[in-house]
């Protein structure tokens, strides 16, 4: 027996008893100050129950709920509403546009969509697409399309041109495509040519997907790596208030619009952000998901409900929450609903059946939708089947999505999600609704015949035939660009600031610091020491002060600034946050005393590295999406870049984003204590595989310098093809260990450490001579190891410092292309190769990540190469201990470098035997005693 159903052993004298009362986040155990009031509100719904039934109790319950809203009592929300459309018939605005003329231009974009991704599977080319979410979704793009999208040249309110941001579902690219060449943007050959991107020239196909890359004046976002449109779109929004806040741009009226499928939301970017969006009030933002209610195998949620889910969700989340479910036709049902039968259906009906019904003909869903209740039979028995078989869904009805769209752009104070219900390749017989729609990519003649009946398209049969004959596909279809239909497309886009998708740079040229900002970093430690991620952010400080590119910095960090010793820009630049600071902060008598502002700098993340990678996208590409140019700074543990967001990493590169990835407390050694899910030893390798990725792996605060002032000019001066910055994405990786930072010589070897590779030092003594190369933090062993090796063993180093494998790696693979294409011309050689070109000896390279990474030139190196690399998982200890057990430390590097000279004949293999047992390099307990420098993260 629950308490609730205990009888009461209170007496007259003891407290009123509690009853226990859960109901959606109310307090437990509450007092009854009254029992008999309350008992005879009880016997009031019983009776009300027993008279009435179910269905008229449930409604006066919500109305009650709704009246307790209304007067402010502190009820909670409901976390889902029946399945219904959220918006009211009488609620409804006017609609403005002409009906009749936007349903043939829908009819148009639907054939060329379809037709296209069918032509592209033609025999002997076979090259993919996805035909059916286009066909679910395409009232919901064009309602957007003719209504409501903003363009590059809508103005603001402050009289810049801005336009809104539109997330295009990435399996939807056909319809954009289609509707594109109706507004002439696109030729009918290009549709022709979907997915043939190089075999017909550079520019003369189409990509599958959103792709700004490959199309840099079409698409502005990729969008079809799942999840990511969901949570690019939250940060996107919320950098536009960043900039209004801040003053750099007034975007009030630009809105960010995203589309996705029902089956995306699974993906955990998907809803990991969506308490961000609520709690900025991101009134900006409008998500509409197209539930179809199909992934790409089968239902989404077969046995339940995907949009009653999603909207608690959401709902529970602090969302606007529109449902449009249900097309017009169901309107007058709904009305005469008057026991609630038919809401009941439908609260009660799984996904799983609805998609049955969606593929049923009309007798199926009156016996077992309707046939269920007589009531149910007798609210259609005026229906013939076919119209029963028409019955819409809400997303396919153009005036209800109207409606949603209209609302959500008037509301305020929250972002608001339209849960559209549609149906999976609707209009097309052979597809719609259908578990393997998806993977269905070709129309065949009958399918196409009656495709076009359904759409009313004056295609004759003939043609139909002749074309299929002879290219394997349909005909693509064009009205005329004097039809009224192409007239009304084009006067509705212009009225709205020009077509959508467009990508456009007018970011004004930016005035980058001198030299002289770089002076400080050039002069070394000292007697100090240092670490290079203290370089980094030092440089970052100065970058800050000056007056032309100060402001247009933006540091980002997932809630690591202290570990990174940025806390000190806390008091100064502030931490963004669109409420201010309503609160005294805890220390605020301090001197880095954590202050927010709504016209904070630093973007805060908190623990969410997707979060941050999020907003360097919308940062590193505003020079388009805004006409601004914005420089993200953003800063993390490199093990929790590239390899826990590298998709997102991606997908910033496709963007054409620009900016700077910093990758703190990097190598698998030198972060000690923190063990093994911390210890980056591979992350330039994650790195390598991005092509618009320039990593550098700096081992003095001078390198630092130059690399960070390059990536400025390349990336914000007069880098690139056209002059006005080159689309590419700077990468350090920056440690924590303090050490001995050398001034710049005045002989410096800028180009050497701009291409990947300078000579440090030259040894003068006489003996063997070998070649010792280190990256990053393993500079200091290679120098440690050089002594050794002059001191003990006769032995002469040559030093060189490895500013990036990643760009040896990739010129020595442009050289020998470059020699595969040009048979003919003088041969080119690596810039690893012309470096090293004569220098005396065994070549040994060593770095705090694993051996593939300096591998990577190995090709290229004209001597015998040997490399140590930390391989294996990372765990925790002192560095020096971790360093002997990866064999990577300065006696590794003098054993491997005596091994060297051995194997070449040059001194005897007794002298490598007897250095491996004096320093025992094969036992990391040696090191016990061995006391370490700096702390740890």
């Amino acid at each position: 027996m629950s308490d609730a159903e205990k009888p009461s052993t209170s007496t007259p004298d003891q407290a009123p008893a509690k009853v226990s009362v859960i109901h959606e986040g109310l307090p437990t155990q509450l007092p009854d100050i009254d029992p008999d009031e309350t008992q005879e509100w009880l016997a009031s719904f019983d009776a009300m129950l027993d008279d009435r039934g179910r269905d008229r109790a449930r409604y006066v319950m919500l109305r009650l709920l709704e009246r307790a809203r209304e007067k402010q009592v502190g009820v909670p929300a409901l976390r889902s509403t029946d399945y219904i459309n959220t918006i009211p018939p009488e609620r409804e605005p006017w609609f403005p546009g002409d009906e009749e003329t936007e349903r043939r231009i829908r009819a148009f974009i639907r054939w060329n969509a379809a037709v296209m991704v069918s032509s592209a599977n033609r025999k002997g080319l076979e090259v993919g697409g996805h035909i059916a979410t286009y066909q679910s979704s395409a009232s919901l793009y064009e309602v957007g399309f003719n209504h409501f999208f903003r363009g590059k040249d809508a103005e603001t309110a402050d009289g810049s041109v801005g336009g809104d941001q539109i997330f295009i579902q990435g399996h939807g690219s056909p319809g954009v495509y289609a509707r594109a060449f109706l507004e002439g943007r696109l030729s009918e050959q290009q549709l022709y040519r979907f997915r043939q991107e190089v075999q017909h020239g550079k520019g003369a196909g189409l990509p599958s997907y959103p792709h700004p890359r490959l199309m840099p004046d079409f698409w502005e976002f990729p969008t079809v790596s799942m999840g990511l449109t969901a949570i690019n779109s939250i940060y996107q929004a919320r950098f536009n208030r960043y900039l209004d806040n801040r003053g750099i741009k007034d975007t009030d009226q630009q809105r960010v619009w995203a589309f996705m499928g029902d089956g995306e939301m699974a993906e955990p970017e998907s809803l990991g952000a969506i308490r961000v969006a609520a709690r900025e009030e991101l009134d900006n933002l409008t998500w509409i998901i197209n539930c179809n209610l199909q992934q790409l195998d089968g239902p989404v949620t077969g046995n339940g409900k995907i949009i009653q889910e999603l909207e608690s969700n959401f709902r529970g989340a602090g969302w606007n929450v529109i449902k449009v479910v249900w097309g017009r036709e169901w309107d007058a049902l709904l009305a005469r609903d008057v026991d609630g039968v038919l809401v009941n259906r439908m609260n009660s009906t799984p996904d799983g059946q609805f998609q049955t019904y969606s593929t049923e003909d009309g007798a199926y869903v009156r016996e077992h939708f309707f046939g269920s209740d007589p009531r149910l039979r007798k609210m259609v028995e005026h229906m013939s089947d076919s119209q029963i078989e028409k019955l819409p869904r809400g997303g396919h009805d153009y005036r209800k999505v109207y409606a949603a769209f209209d609302a959500a752009t008037k509301h305020t104070g929250q972002p608001t999600v339209i849960l559209a219900h549609t149906i999976k390749g609707w209009t097309i017989d052979a597809l719609e609704g259908k578990n393997a729609t998806h993977q269905m990519k070709k129309l065949t003649l009958p399918d196409l015949k009656k495709f076009r009946d359904r759409l009313y398209l004056p295609i004759s049969d003939r043609d139909l035939e002749e074309s299929y004959e002879k290219t394997g596909g349909a005909p693509f279809f064009h009205p005329g660009a004097d039809s009224p239909e192409i007239e009304y497309m084009l006067e509705r886009r212009k009225a709205l600031g020009g077509s959508v998708p467009r990508r456009v740079n007018r970011a004004t040229a930016l005035k980058l610091p001198g030299d002289e900002v770089y002076s400080e970093l050039k002069q070394g430690s000292g007697k100090n020491k240092f670490a290079t991620t203290m370089a980094v952010v030092r440089l970052l400080r100065d970058w800050m002060k000056d007056p032309e590119i100060g402001d247009r910095l933006v540091p980002i960090a997932p809630d690591e600034y202290r570990t990174f010793g940025m806390d000190s820009m806390f008091p100064s630049a502030k931490v963004y946050n669109p409420g201010g600071q309503q609160y005294e902060s805890v220390d605020r008598k301090m001197l880095l005393s954590y202050k927010e502002s709504a016209q904070g700098q630093m973007l805060h993340e908190g623990i969410s590295e997707a979060g941050a990678m999020a907003s360097a996208t919308a940062a590193g590409s505003a020079y388009t999406t805004h006409g601004e140019h914005m420089i993200p700074f953003y800063i993390f543990y490199s093990m929790f870049g590239f390899q826990r967001t590298g998709d997102s990493i991606w997908a910033m590169a496709d963007q054409l984003a620009r900016g700077f990835l910093i990758g703190a407390t990097a190598g698998r050694t030198t972060l000690t204590g923190e063990g093994l899910q911390h210890a980056d030893g591979h992350s330039p390798l994650l790195a390598a595989t991005n092509p618009a990725i320039v990593h550098y792996d700096p081992a003095f605060s001078y390198e630092i310098s130059h690399i960070m002032q390059d990536g400025l000019e390349r990336m914000y001066g007069t880098g690139g093809p056209d002059g006005d910055g080159e689309n590419v994405i700077y990468y350090l990786t920056v440690y924590n260990e303090p050490v001995s930072m050398p001034a710049e010589p005045s002989d410096v070897d800028r180009e050497g450490i701009l291409r990947g590779i300078h000579q440090v030092s030259t040894a003068e003594g006489e003996g063997p001579r070998v070649q010792l190369m280190a990256s990053g933090v393993g500079y200091p062993w290679i120098d440690e190891a050089a002594r050794i090796l002059a001191e003990d063993w006769g032995v002469q180093s040559d030093l060189w410092s490895v500013t990036s494998w990643n760009e040896l790696a990739r010129d020595g693979a442009a050289a020998e292309q470059w020699n595969l294409l040009n048979p003919g011309e003088e041969k080119r050689t690596a810039y690893v190769s012309d470096k090293l070109a004569g220098a005396p000896g065994p070549v040994v390279a060593v770095s705090d990540y694993m051996r593939a990474v300096p591998l990577q030139i190995a090709r290229w190196v004209p001597q015998d190469y040997r490399v140590l690399g930390a391989d294996g998982f990372g765990f925790a200890d002192t560095r020096p201990a971790a360093r002997r057990f990866f064999h990577i430390d300065a006696v590794s590097v003098v054993v491997q470098a005596l091994q060297a000279l051995a194997d070449a004949g040059e001194i005897d293999v007794a002298k490598v035997i007897e250095a491996s047992e004096r320093y025992k390099i094969d036992d990391p307990t040696a090191t016990k005693d061995i006391k370490q420098e700096g702390g740890d993260a």
